[in-house]
């Protein structure tokens, strides 16, 4: 933290909101309590050693350390009452006779390319009618004809050669590059849209599983210029997407309490649909909220 030559709240145009004192003190507690809620028993596994296909991937795949997601950020433009900021773990705060918020003047002059090409990512997306017609079938895709698995300690719910028919069965309609990148190298000609790093932007659409996932990436990129409220509703949808996309997968995972979703069934598929239909609903008030976190950055910043 740092002393702002600010004295008073008019010093400061960028602030849209006041939060007194009481109010962020409660905030912080929820939002600790829910992230620990949350992640706290996955935590002890894993200390433990234990392998969790399902929150593994929240926290390899996705770069964002257990302890920061933890913590509480009141995001930009909003202004902290009161004069006790011990309990914020937030170097970029800075502390003025009106109280305490984000110093606009620490924010990184590197990032500020990402923040537009982040809301163009969320703008694109957000105006595209979803689609709900690929089944999570990219999860099959990633052990097509593979020689090793990438939950090699997890049992498939068949065979290779039953995989295989299963996949060359119905068609692959993968939207989401960074999916598609896993695909073995069988897989991808299958796939009826040719992805890559250039076409991401255009191809990204509300409807993927993963592109609801992403959310949360595009919302701790900007910690803690995106507030922690934010972060952690995006990651909740995060959590419960993996879930359904795990349960569509090729994996069995009924020990660990995950009954199959069997996308191989028409009655699996359409269980499938409904679920999707249900993160996309769940995504779309996340979705909106980044793209007005992102567009106040983008103006204050003109990038």
């Amino acid at each position: 933290m740092r002393i702002s030559c600010i004295d008073h709240i008019a010093e400061a145009p960028h602030i849209r909101e006041i939060i007194p004192e009481q109010q962020w003190h409660t905030r912080i507690k929820e939002h600790e309590r829910c992230i620990a809620v949350l992640i706290d028993d996955y935590l002890e596994r894993r200390q433990q050693h234990e392998k969790d296909p399902v929150m593994d991937f929240l926290f390899e795949y996705y770069a964002f350390r257990p302890s920061h997601l933890k913590r509480w950020s009141p995001g930009f433009g909003r202004l902290l009452e009161g004069s006790d900021f011990d309990a914020l773990e937030i170097s970029e705060l800075a502390i003025t006779g009106s109280g305490a918020f984000l110093d606009p003047e620490l924010f990184p002059e590197n990032r500020k390319s990402a923040v537009r090409w982040i809301l163009t990512v969320l703008r694109n997306s957000a105006g595209k009618k979803p689609s709900f017609g690929c089944f999570g079938m990219h999860e099959w895709a990633m052990v097509y004809k593979a020689d090793q698995v990438r939950h090699e300690q997890i049992p498939l719910r068949m065979s290779g050669d039953e995989l295989a028919e299963f996949v060359e069965s119905r068609p692959l309609a993968c939207t989401h590059f960074d999916a598609f990148r896993f695909f073995t190298d069988e897989a991808r000609p299958l796939n009826k849209h040719e992805l890559n790093r250039d076409n991401f932007q255009e191809m990204e659409q509300p409807g993927c599983i993963h592109s609801n996932m992403d959310l949360y990436k595009w919302a701790f990129k900007m910690y803690p210029w995106i507030g922690s409220d934010l972060v952690r509703e995006a990651f909740e949808l995060a959590v419960e997407a993996r879930f359904v996309d795990m349960k569509a997968s090729p994996y069995d995972l009924r020990k660990r309490g995950l009954q199959p979703i069997k996308i191989e069934t028409s009655e699996g598929r359409a269980k499938y649909v409904e679920k999707q239909q249900e993160i996309f609903e769940k995504g779309r008030p996340v979705r909106d909220k980044l793209i007005r976190e992102y567009r106040q950055l983008a103006d204050y910043f003109d990038c």
